[in-house]
């Protein structure tokens, strides 16, 4: 039985948001197993930082500077990526974010911030990534940054939930438009990962070594809210993105992958102070 493989070598791929967190691991691991990769983001010397990264694993890089709240800083993204590696094989929404706030704290050019980072920056890059997929007739893998909050009450991140779980349908109605040009779509769900945006760190570097340590108080509530005990590690993610990205995943189309440590299998159960599993407000 042939059981595929996981080399993406002679594949080109674009992340956006490539230069911090998940994007930064996901693209680093492409190019650990093959592939060209372009990174738009809007920290430039994160983005040649990861750049650096790809090149010392012998692949192609380019790093774009960019706002991908811009639709047309993105598509110029899209294409400047194709002409560099003459392909496109691989895309990764990745760019996002969100500061945590009650709905009706909010006003409209908050929405729209949020809308336009989190589901319009992914609906550019895809719109102009599958021309160049259907055009090299190869087929090609679109594999979107999603959250476990698109698919529960996410008090807070309203707007933000909202987008992701858009995104979540897009990714399945895509997987079925494009099924005849070989394009799979799919998404992972990340919840709690140890990122620059998720530990305050928003400028300098991004490496996940170097964020600073949680406190015990937080390793308490993580240890309690997420069964695997620990937060999750950006090249986590990006193991993932390689598996959906590569011929192992070729008959996997339309999914939505929670990677999660068991939050979202859980449905709301916690360890109470104890350790055993609780409702709360038994906690």
């Amino acid at each position: 039985m042939d059981t595929g493989t996981l080399a993406l070598d002679g594949q080109a791929a674009f992340v956006t948001g490539g230069g911090g967190g998940i994007g930064r691991a996901i693209a680093i691991c492409l190019a650990a197993h093959g592939a060209d990769v372009a990174v738009i983001d809007v920290i430039p010397e994160r983005g040649e930082e990861v750049a650096g990264q790809v090149r010392a694993l012998g692949r192609r890089a380019l790093a774009i500077p960019g706002n991908v709240m811009e639709t047309a800083t993105v598509r110029d993204a899209v294409e400047a990526a194709a002409k560099e590696f003459g392909r496109l094989d691989i895309l990764v929404n990745n760019a996002g974010g969100v500061t945590r706030r009650k709905f009706t704290d909010l006003v409209e050019k908050n929405w729209q911030r949020h809308i336009d980072l989190n589901l319009t920056s992914n609906l550019a890059a895809t719109a102009q990534a599958i021309p160049h997929m259907i055009a090299g007739g190869r087929g090609g893998s679109i594999i979107n940054v999603t959250s476990i909050e698109a698919s529960r009450a996410a008090p807070g991140y309203a707007v933000y939930a909202a987008c992701k779980a858009g995104i979540n349908n897009l990714t399945r109605t895509l997987a079925v438009e494009l099924s005849d040009h070989g394009i799979r779509v799919n998404a992972i769900a990340p919840d709690f990962t140890r990122t620059p945006g998720t530990t305050g760190v928003f400028t300098g570097p991004a490496d996940s070594a170097s964020l600073p340590a949680m406190s015990t108080q937080q390793a308490d509530v993580i240890r309690r809210r997420i069964p695997l005990t620990r937060p999750g590690i950006d090249a986590e993610c990006g193991h993932l993105a390689v598996f959906l990205a590569s011929a192992m995943a070729s008959y996997i189309t339309g999914t939505i992958i929670p990677i999660d440590g068991g939050t979202w299998g859980s449905g709301g159960w916690i360890r109470d102070k104890a350790g055993a599993w609780v409702l709360p407000p038994d906690a």
